[in-house]
């Protein structure tokens, strides 16, 4: 059956390695953690089981965008899916819920902080769930390097749904990690499949250097294909894809700043092979499936080694020879470890920073749980003077604390649901000039007006509809105003909703858990990264897999660390030779070190450079004739 609905819907006639023992387990009713490195498809270990099954599949990810990525592929696939999210208002919500219980849908995606709210807890019971998924499961856990606290909603749902089986995936966990998550997923027992973390066709490679430009260059020049190179800020990503294009490298940059429309256009030429290089902040990735990538370059030192083996890991996944590359200069651990101090300011400074943020919303004290308020954060900063790196450490401490929920939502694209049935439609009289059009425009271009909120992108439709953008804007707000549609225009800003009530600032706790113990596996993580960018004598490969908790391994006799030692190995023993060849030569006669140069002539250059030593050594000695001998005391 499996097999079946893998070919049916996706055109596979086999899954890959570890998919189907997942699926297997999880259809046979047992809790599940598949622990598989990034491009192992992962999503299909739930989205198999769950369309075998009668109901709806419950998916919790913290990923927006990669939500309405998965649902849109999911439709376009004929599968029924939907998804809610924070931000979505009230009334979107509920259309979303009462699709997933009356319209047969299959997958019901989910950000874990709307599983807590009272709205979706009461209509729990009358969704016909038949598997939970959980995306991105390391965030359960504290000892994980991207906790959130919104996670530990998850359990608390399994209350409601005591015999259903959960799924939890990741692509990245130490040990410690690993037994965490199947402890706060309230596991019945202990069940694991781990795929190993070997990459055997991946090279690992790190270049010390201070000019990491021309480093780049150089590689890129060298290593033919298509490459995403990682930075640390958004400025970077320009002025390292202008210095490429300038040196005749076709590079695009890519932040989470940038609109969906424009995000979206230069992943897709990346994709086409229309760009060759991508330079991002680690924005760009999730969910991008290029197997093709023959190199990822790191110009900055991650975090941990967590994030950088995800971000490596996305070269080479079509099984052919891939780099990744570390540039690593000594400037390096500085910038690293202030990131310590970047990251955890001192206590007083955020609740002094909570304070402000609550009265930049005008949010009274106990003012509403779970309201949501459009947040500029650069607006912020200006007005009350404000770093904005110091604020957005602030904002991620409080809501570890779960004061507040920040969603950086920064270019949602408008959406349009019709109000009126197809039937109705046809029978109202529009006495807006343009509105015929626009109607036509709509249910030519986007399908499920009539059930769900659909995205929409004006300018298309103003081209379909023959109208400028301005008229097509103006036109869905007149339908909207006459209640033909409910019409979404595209948000530009992020938001912070309120987990709780607004607390006064001598009342805010900011617990040990979430300050003092973060902190400390924060510089652990950190000290990793320094040890793996330092290490001379490791192989790379092993070393990245030991943090994972994988034993006995070999080495990968191809990372920088591996090669040198082989370089090394080869001139000793040919060194061994030399000194050898020198002796017995000697022992025959005595010769000038040209006389004996003569007679190697083919390694001319190698016989007088091992000469000099063994003289410097005193292994042998020069007559007054400038002969020389073997010193028979050695």
């Amino acid at each position: 059956m499996y097999h079946e609905i893998l070919h049916t819907y996706w055109g596979y006639s086999e899954f890959r390695s570890l998919q189907l023992d997942i699926i297997q387990s999880i259809g046979n009713g047992k809790d599940t953690l598949g622990l598989m490195p990034t491009g192992g498809g992962k999503s299909l270990t739930f989205q198999v089981p769950a369309l075998a099954k009668e109901g709806l599949c419950l998916v919790i990810t913290p990923l927006i965008a990669l939500m309405k990525d998965q649902v849109e592929n999911l439709k376009k696939r004929g599968i029924k899916a939907t998804a809610i999210y924070s931000g979505m208002s009230y009334e979107e919500m509920m259309i979303a819920i009462d699709n997933c219980m009356y319209g047969n849908y299959k997958f019901l995606y989910v950000s874990p902080e709307r599983l807590s709210t009272r709205a979706f807890l009461l209509k729990i019971p009358h969704l016909q769930i038949n598997l939970i998924a959980v995306d991105e499961s390391h965030c359960i856990s504290q000892w994980g390097y991207d906790f959130r606290p919104s996670y530990r909603q998850i359990a608390s749902i399994r209350e409601h749904l005591p015999t259903v089986p959960i799924l939890a995936l990741t692509a990245t966990a130490t040990p410690e990690v690993v037994r965490d998550i199947q402890t706060q997923l309230k596991f019945a027992a202990p069940n694991v499949f781990q795929k190993s973390f070997v990459r055997s066709n991946l090279i690992y490679i790190v270049r010390q250097t201070d000019d990491k430009l021309q480093q780049l260059l150089q590689i890129l020049q060298k290593v033919p294909g298509t490459s995403v190179v990682y930075v640390r800020n958004r400025k970077k990503t320009k002025e390292i894809a202008d210095f490429l294009n300038e040196n005749n490298i076709p590079a695009n940059y890519f932040h989470a700043g940038l609109s969906n429309n424009t995000k979206d256009e230069r992943q897709q030429k990346w994709k086409n092979d229309e760009c060759r290089v991508m330079v991002s902040t680690n924005a760009f990735g999730m969910g991008i499936d290029k197997p093709e990538v023959r190199t990822v370059i790191h110009l900055d030192l991650p975090d941990s080694i967590e994030n950088y083996f995800q971000e490596a890991g996305r070269a080479g996944r079509d099984e052919k020879k891939a780099y990744a590359i570390l540039l690593y200069s000594n400037a390096d651990k500085v910038k690293i470890e202030k990131r310590i101090r970047d990251n955890f300011p001192e206590k007083e400074k955020i609740k002094e920073i909570y304070e402000a943020i609550s009265n930049y919303l005008q949010i009274p004290v106990e003012g509403k749980e779970g309201a949501v308020y459009d947040f500029e954060i650069f607006d912020f900063c200006a007005k009350f003077h404000f770093p904005a790196l110091l604020v957005h450490s602030a904002i991620n401490i409080l809501e570890q604390a779960e004061y507040i929920c920040y969603t950086e939502e920064v270019d949602s694209n408008s959406r349009i649901l019709f109000t009126v049935s197809r039937d109705d439609l046809y029978a109202i009289n529009n006495s807006h000039i343009h509105s015929e059009k626009i109607i036509h425009a709509l249910l030519r271009s986007y399908t499920g007006l009539f059930t769900d909120y659909a995205y929409i992108n004006e300018e298309i439709i103003a081209q379909r509809a023959g109208l400028t953008v301005d008229e097509t804007i103006q036109t869905l707000i007149f339908l909207a105003k006459t209640k033909v549609i409910q019409y979404i225009p595209r948000k530009k800003t992020p938001f912070i909703t309120y987990t709780q009530q607004r607390q006064e600032k001598r009342y805010l706790k900011i617990p040990r858990e979430v300050y003092e113990e973060k902190k400390e596996r924060y510089v652990k993580r950190i000290e990793s990264m320094i040890a793996y960018a330092t290490n001379t004598t490791v192989c790379r490969s092993r070393m990245l897999l030991h943090y994972f908790g994988e034993s006995n391994t070999h080495d990968c006799d191809q990372c920088d660390i591996c090669l040198t030692r082989k370089k090394n190995d080869l001139a000793n023993q040919e060194f061994q030779q030399l000194c050898t060849t020198i002796k017995t030569t000697l022992l025959e006669k005595a010769l000038t070190i040209h006389e004996l140069s003569a007679k190697y002539n083919h390694q001319k250059e190698k016989i007088i450079k091992t000469t000099r030593w063994m003289l410097d050594q005193g292994e042998i000695y020069c007559d007054d004739t400038l002969k020389l001998h073997l010193n028979k005391t050695k």
